[in-house]
């Protein structure tokens, strides 16, 4: 009798054990209260996903614990009783730069903040000062004072090899939601984009990851988890994400942001004038950049570069007008700052010049300018 009631049981304790496996699966240890060992549980609970997903995972776990939360108030006054008080202006994202403290996100999300908080991945939440600003690339950086240890800085890598159709994610808090990850590819490179104060940063990454409002500030990284750009702008009717994003590129943040902790703002390669404004400028109907005034001193001056002047009888005689930068016009001051953005204080430049309706070529070498 001994023989079929065993064989009654078997198919029951194989449902069972299948059962327990199945539970093993699908439930924490914790919760059955049993130790499973590490290498199973993570056997069992990856082997239905992707390497590419998996990939995704890892980076996330480790870039989001870099990824921060930046809150900013204003001060104002209320007219009736003429108290001070604190309401919120603004909100973004940043990222860990360095293990001292330093916090890099969009000059726009702290822009006019009297105060500014910083919530990091464990949720404490710390005082923010500014260190620098730089809003001709949108770029700021913070810093705050926490324990010891508990900063993790990103990783930083390289835009210049980017390609399009590469993967990329972005880290953020859109509309103040915790750490959310979105995913995407490089869409295009090389692209413009105008600042806050209406200048152009060239060279921008446009990706079709999610930004949302509350992403700026926040990182664009690539598939090894490490840093690419900064993401700072969206196109949108709407608002919201409509698929065409855009980030600073990393290789021009790695330039701009030891001069903002170094120096608090950019130093930067120029001429030494000063300059007409461009309205003033099409209001004479002159095409170029009008000199305004030479500095004792500099490049410009010992270069023989000449102001404008301002006769007796009131009007003003035309001194040069910058038209060229190495063979490439200028036609306004966003040009000219364009172009010189792209080179480094003691480069050596081609500078064509206008006076007296003649053009010649000047080889002038630049220098550091506030």
């Amino acid at each position: 009798m001994r023989l079929p009631i065993l064989s009654l049981l078997i198919p029951f304790f194989i449902e069972l054990s299948c059962c327990l496996q199945c539970m093993a699966i699908a439930t924490p240890a914790h919760f059955l209260n049993i130790e499973a060992p590490t290498s199973f549980l993570h056997f069992t609970a990856n082997q239905s996903l992707r390497a590419e997903e998996l990939n995704t995972i890892a980076v996330f776990e480790k870039a989001a614990k870099s990824v921060v939360y930046i809150t900013n108030t204003a001060v104002r006054r209320d007219l009736w009783s003429l108290n001070t008080f604190e309401v919120p202006q603004g909100s973004g994202s940043g990222f860990i730069w360095s293990s001292k403290g330093h916090i890099v996100t969009n000059f726009h999300v702290v822009y006019g903040a009297d105060s500014i908080q910083v919530v990091l991945d464990d949720q404490s939440t710390h005082d923010a000062r500014v260190v620098g600003l730089d809003p001709d690339h949108d770029l700021a950086v913070l810093q705050i004072t926490p324990p010891k240890g508990k900063l993790k800085p990103l990783d930083i890598g390289n835009s210049q090899d980017l390609q399009v159709g590469q993967k990329v994610l972005a880290i953020g808090n859109p509309f103040g939601l915790d750490h959310t990850l979105t995913t995407g590819v490089v869409s295009a490179l090389g692209r413009s984009i105008k600042a806050m104060n209406n200048r152009t940063i060239e060279g921008v990454v446009q990706t079709d990851a999610a930004i949302n409002p509350g992403n700026s500030g926040g990182p664009l990284l690539n598939s090894s988890g490490k840093l690419i750009g900064v993401n700072t702008q969206i196109i949108s009717p709407s608002g919201a994400f409509a698929g065409i994003g855009f980030a600073v590129p990393v290789n021009m943040v790695k330039r701009i942001v030891p001069q903002l902790i170094q120096y608090g703002k950019v130093i930067r390669p120029g001429l030494g004038i000063s300059l007409i404004p461009d309205s003033i400028a099409n209001r004479w109907g002159v095409t170029g950049i009008v000199i305004a005034r030479v500095q004792r001193g500099s490049v410009a001056a010992k270069a023989g570069l000449k102001s404008l002047e301002e006769l007796r009888s009131g009007k003003i005689r035309l001194g040069d007008v910058i038209v060229s930068i190495d063979g490439e016009a200028i036609r306004n001051y966003d040009d000219l700052a364009t172009i010189l953005d792209r080179h480094n204080v003691g480069d050596r430049i081609k500078l064509g010049v206008r006076r007296k309706g003649k053009e010649r070529t000047l080889r002038i070498k630049l220098q550091a300018v506030n």
